[in-house]
């Protein structure tokens, strides 16, 4: 699973040209979900964002969460983030999970967040939609997660 998450002072996903959801001061998560990740990755991924201190405190330093702020956030299905470009010039997407398989896994990654946050603070683009997704990212903090990390060292704190 391959999570980047953007610290933002605001974000949405506009479908079709009309405003589908949108939060203010949290996080844009965007998700990929990879053939061989697990509903135990998802728990850990989970826990790592919500307590993510990418938040500044009045000395201006990262000491804070999503929860310590008690900010929005805003979680987009995206499969290209499992593109492998190594070869050639087209992406192979070939590691990403099957759709069905995805969007049962996007789903409980969603309801796990909602399960450990507050639920009314927790807005998702359209699986498998076009979407226009509007960033207006704050610092700029952006920070990719790879459960692929896990797999090859173990679980971290």
């Amino acid at each position: 699973m391959i999570c980047v998450i953007q610290r933002v002072a605001s974000s949405s996903v506009d479908i079709s040209g009309i405003r589908y959801s949108g939060i203010n001061n949290g996080l844009n998560i965007l998700v990929g979900i990879e053939k061989d990740d697990s509903l135990e990755e998802i728990e850990w991924t989970v826990n790592k964002i919500l307590n993510l201190r990418i938040f500044s405190n009045k000395e201006g330093k990262f000491d804070l969460s999503i929860k310590d702020i008690e900010g929005e956030i805003l979680i987009i299905s995206q499969f290209t983030l499992c593109a492998n470009i190594t070869k050639g010039r087209r992406p192979d997407f070939s590691n990403a999970m099957d759709a069905a398989k995805a969007k049962e896994m996007f789903e409980v990654f969603v309801e796990t967040v909602k399960k450990n946050y507050d639920p009314l603070k927790v807005k998702t683009g359209v699986f498998q939609t076009e979407m226009r997704v509007n960033i207006i990212n704050d610092g700029p903090v952006t920070i990719i997660l790879d459960t692929k990390h896990l797999k090859k060292y173990g679980k971290p704190s």
